[in-house]
């Protein structure tokens, strides 16, 4: 019996230490673990450029945040002129580019501020997924580690006025796109669109289930999973009309549904103080966050309409979250109740999303500086780190190295001075 307990012991640890090292290791789509942006680690608010790893130059430029899986790392980029695609396999380490592939595309409709390049990829063990559209097709591709297509799917027509940007997610053994499109201001001879959140098979690329949304403006929220009371997982994303949804992640089945959003959606559901948050805006303005009880019949708690974002998804540190506004101004609120900590003006502007490393919080402004600050309610700035050109991309860290994007460059911070 004590032999078993022993051996019991033995195989729990070395499956935590196992998990915990692969935990490590990846960081796995749009923001991370589960998309929430935030990973318990320690890594310094301070460096200089001695703690470059690498600064490679990417063909063409882009948005998409990397996606990390062991000592490979994956990135889309795009040529602005003529739409070509890019797609990197890229050594995590050195900066080496594995292998690149590309894709022509059609010129199209893109909002000034976006790029052909917008998406981030979602990866697992065997392969790396990617999302793009032109205005005839919207694509989802597997690729092998090595830069071999697997599979591709077309799901048809894409309708946006500022062009595509959402990303795929996985959930056990699929990969999941939401693609909510433009329903509303389209262009002579254009037809509404059908949208839907698709699920499909890691594997084989096969349809599993589609789910039905309504089109209005697109969306380009990337789902996250809650866990509820029960212990049963929901997939929650947004949009203008369906507002804040709930689908069971197996089957696509819609759970709940509350109309919270009176503009589009850009940013991803954040969890947080027994909520889930979703915000709303335009470039005009009229932003505002909701706080959601994700419960069978869901209610909006509060909402936060001062300096709210509308592109960047806002982090989380326990019952604290960070929100990013877009013209700069950074407030800290107590995600149980929407009490405000502190409000600061940074005196810039951002695009990306911030991620929090332990007690730490970075976001990359619009000109490339990335700022830490404290993971507390008192506003306590670490740092200000300049990559010397523009930046619309949000982080991405694994394997104790944090990296960095700017339009056209990819940079790895490492905390050991090389």
């Amino acid at each position: 019996m004590k032999r078993h307990l022993l051996c019991l012991a033995v195989l729990t640890t070395i499956f935590l230490f196992n998990t915990r090292t692969v935990d490590a290791q990846n960081w796995t789509r749009f923001r991370g673990p589960n998309g929430q942006g935030a990973i318990e680690t320690k890594f310094p608010g301070e460096w200089t450029d001695k703690n470059v790893a690498f600064k490679i130059e990417l063909p063409g430029e882009g948005h998409s945040a990397p996606a990390i899986w062991g000592n490979k790392l994956f990135i889309l980029s795009a040529d602005r002129a003529t739409a070509e695609r890019f797609m990197l396999g890229i050594d995590a380490t050195t900066g080496e580019t594995l292998w690149k592939r590309s894709y022509d595309s059609e010129e199209h409709r893109l909002h000034i501020r976006s790029s052909y390049a917008s998406c981030s990829p979602a990866v697992d063990a065997d392969h790396v997924y990617i999302a793009f559209s032109d205005p005839e097709h919207t694509w989802l591709k597997a690729f092998s580690h090595d830069g071999r297509e697997v599979w591709s799917e077309d799901m048809g027509t894409w309708r946006s006025m500022h062009g595509f940007g959402t990303s795929p997610m996985l959930y056990k053994d699929m990969v999941i796109l939401n693609s909510a499109q433009q329903g509303i201001r389209l262009e002579e001879g254009e037809k509404p669109p059908q949208s839907y959140v698709y699920a499909f098979d890691r594997a084989t690329g096969d349809l599993r289930w589609k789910s039905p949304l309504q089109s209005a403006s697109c969306s380009y929220s990337v789902p996250c999973i809650y866990t509820d009371a029960d212990g049963n997982d929901q997939l929650i994303c947004t949009n203008t009309l369906d507002g804040m949804y709930s689908l069971d992640p197996m089957t696509g089945k819609r759970n709940w549904n509350i109309v919270a959003f009176d503009k589009r959606t850009v940013s991803s559901p954040v969890i947080a103080g027994g909520h889930v948050f979703g915000s709303t805006g335009s470039g005009g303005g009229g932003n505002y966050i909701a706080a959601v009880k994700p419960t069978k019949e869901p209610s909006i708690t509060f909402k936060v309409d001062r300096a709210a974002p509308y592109v960047p998804t806002s982090v989380a540190a326990g019952d604290l979250l960070f929100l990013w506004y877009d013209k700069g101004i950074l407030t800290c609120i107590d995600a149980r109740n929407g009490d405000v900590h502190y409000q600061q003006r940074l005196d810039t502007a951002f695009s990306g999303s911030p991620i929090r490393l332990g007690d730490k919080v970075f976001c990359i402004d619009e000109d490339g500086v990335v700022h830490c600050v404290a993971a507390t309610k008192e506003y306590k700035p670490i740092s200000k780190f300049d990559l010397g050109a523009p930046s619309r991309s949000t982080p991405a860290f694994a394997n104790g190295k944090l990296y960095l994007r700017t339009y056209s460059h990819l940079y790895c911070i490492s905390p050991e001075a090389l």
